[in-house]
């Protein structure tokens, strides 16, 4: 039996990737944690509600073979830089221990283009910190998503990322080669990248999607990894 774990549904990649998870057949059961139970019924789904700064707490049997995770904030929604660490770093690390625990073994998450552990820009920091804890735990297979500006229906909207995401489409025809990797990106490629990875040929050890790799994975059509 294949099951799915999922933390973050709720959100704008999460939500894509809980509608595909559940239209695959190649799993039997896909469980949602969330900070509230979702609105969604299906016969697949179990969604349970959780703290995830006490998920050391959380009961019942979670067993599952991939875990995703689409947990992620901005500084501005969390209110500052310590409760987005909180969100993108410290609750992404705790679902990965649980996961661990009810026996994934392999774990695919989503961080940010240009995360790097030493950046000196705080997010991407926080990002590449986050990443590399989790190469450190030992799943059989970790993957991590990079993406560049995720668009797609958020609610509630992101003025700031819709002026941005709208100067990057102008752009796009320009941003080819090494640049192509800043062009914005469907919050759809990305959860279809995700499960094409997941159940693809995908071998072991840690693999790193930056964003023009996951458009080309998660494009429509396009072939499992």
């Amino acid at each position: 039996m294949r099951i799915a774990l999922i933390a973050g549904a709720s959100g704008l990649v999460g939500g894509e990737l809980l509608r595909a998870l559940l239209a695959a057949p190649e799993y039997d059961r896909v469980i949602a944690l969330g900070r509230q139970s979702l609105d969604c019924e299906h016969p697949k789904l179990r969604s349970v509600q959780v703290n995830f700064a006490a998920l050391d707490q959380v009961v019942g049997e979670l067993g599952c073979t991939d875990a995703f995770c689409c947990l992620g904030t901005t500084i501005k929604q969390a209110g500052s830089p310590e409760a987005f660490r909180a969100v993108d770093q410290t609750a992404v690390l705790a679902f990965a221990w649980l996961a661990q625990r009810h026996g994934a073994e392999s774990f695919l998450v989503i961080s940010s283009l240009g995360a790097h552990a030493q950046s000196r820009v705080f997010y991407s920091r926080v990002k590449g910190e986050m990443e590399a804890a989790l190469a450190v735990l030992g799943f059989k297979y970790l993957a991590i998503f990079q993406p560049s500006l995720l668009v797609g229906p958020r609610v509630p909207p992101r003025f700031g990322e819709k002026v941005v995401a709208c100067m990057l489409g102008l752009a796009t025809p320009l941003l080819r080669g090494p640049l192509r990797k800043y062009r914005v990106i469907p919050a759809a490629v990305v959860a279809r990248a995700m499960l094409r990875c997941a159940l693809g040929e995908r071998g072991s050890g840690v693999q790193v999607f930056p964003s023009d790799h996951i458009q080309v994975l998660g494009a429509p059509g396009g072939a499992a990894a």
